[in-house]
Formats: C-alpha cells, sequence, structure tokens
C-alpha cells in the first residue's frame, strides 16, 4: 500500500499542476512516481531537470534503460524494475538483454562495460578502482559518457529511493519482483 498520496494531475494547482500537465503532454500519461513527487513541487521539478538534462546527454536511450535496470535491481525496487522494463522494450531491447541487466551485465560486450560499471558505482558506493575506468576508456566510453553514467546512476538512486520509502503503487506491467543485488 502506498505510504503517502499522489497528487491528482486533475486537481492539482500551482506549479504542481504546471508540471504534471508537462508530464502528461511529454508521456502522453502522467506515471504514479510523478504523482507521488509532486507532493513536493520543488523535488518533481528537480527531477525532471536533470532527467531532462541526462537524456539530452551522449549516452543512448538503450544504454540508459540497461543501467536503469541494472539499479533497480540492487535497490529493489518493483516500481522502477517495471517502469524501465517497459521502456527497455519500447528500446527493442530482447527479454535476454532485460534479464542480464537486472543482473548488472549486458548480452552486448559495449554496453557490459557501461552496466557492469553502474552497477558497481552503486554496489560499492561510488568506491570503483582504475581499472574499472579504464574498462570503460578500453570499451570505448568517453570521459563525458564516464560522467554521465555516474550520473544515471545517482538519477535511478534517487527514483528507486522515493519509490521504496513511499511503496509508489506500479502502474506499469508488472516485470517481477527485483532482487536486491548487494554483493
Amino acid at each position: 500500500m502506498q505510504r503517502i498520496a499522489s497528487v491528482d494531475p486533475v486537481t492539482a494547482t500551482g506549479n504542481a499542476k504546471d508540471l504534471l500537465d508537462g508530464v502528461g503532454k511529454k508521456l502522453g500519461v502522467v506515471p504514479n512516481l510523478y504523482k507521488v513527487l509532486a507532493q513536493s513541487p520543488a523535488g518533481l521539478e528537480g527531477v525532471l531537470a536533470f532527467s531532462g538534462a541526462l537524456a539530452r546527454g551522449t549516452l543512448d536511450a538503450a544504454t540508459r534503460e540497461r543501467i536503469a535496470l541494472a539499479i533497480a535491481n540492487v535497490n529493489g525496487c518493483d516500481y522502477c524494475n517495471a517502469a524501465h522494463t517497459a521502456l527497455a522494450k519500447r528500446h527493442k531491447l530482447e527479454e535476454a538483454e532485460i534479464a542480464a541487466n537486472r543482473e548488472g551485465r549486458s548480452t552486448d560486450a559495449r554496453a557490459d562495460a557501461a552496466v557492469t560499471f553502474a552497477r558497481k558505482v552503486a554496489v560499492t558506493r561510488a568506491d570503483v578502482t582504475e581499472a574499472d575506468v579504464a574498462a570503460l576508456r578500453a570499451a570505448g566510453y568517453t570521459d563525458a559518457q564516464t560522467v554521465e553514467i555516474v550520473l544515471h546512476v545517482a538519477a535511478n538512486v534517487l527514483t528507486n529511493y522515493v519509490n521504496e520509502v513511499f511503496k509508489t503503487e506500479v502502474d506499469f506491467p508488472h516485470a517481477g519482483l527485483a532482487k536486491r543485488i548487494a554483493d
């Protein structure tokens, strides 16, 4: 059961209404995560600005979804596991790839370096090594992309935590329970 009320986009007022209306226009629907975040319009605005800026970065959408799936499963976030499974399918990721991503891997060699690194950042709380960064470079990732990978980890941890604290009602097709991966 969700721990706090969602803000109804129809009855919202002020900045919360403007932000939720913007989400609805962009996505065609307002996912429950944003309705929960709208309890703090400043928080919702911050999350939207951060995710919007990262979407304009140099990492492709499929890699961003791979990272999101890995981090959702590090944190055991069922909401993000379901949401990013649906988004990964829209980006034509196969079931085997999605399953690998949930485990912090990829069936694609280059993407595997990014997902493995992202998972390690999350699991070790950013205690990575020179060899970890070198593995990204060897896979062809630039320094800018390496920064973006770390920022995508942070953005996903943020939404995972919101969803886990408030037990956001999942409004995407259920993708099974996220696995809390802590090793």
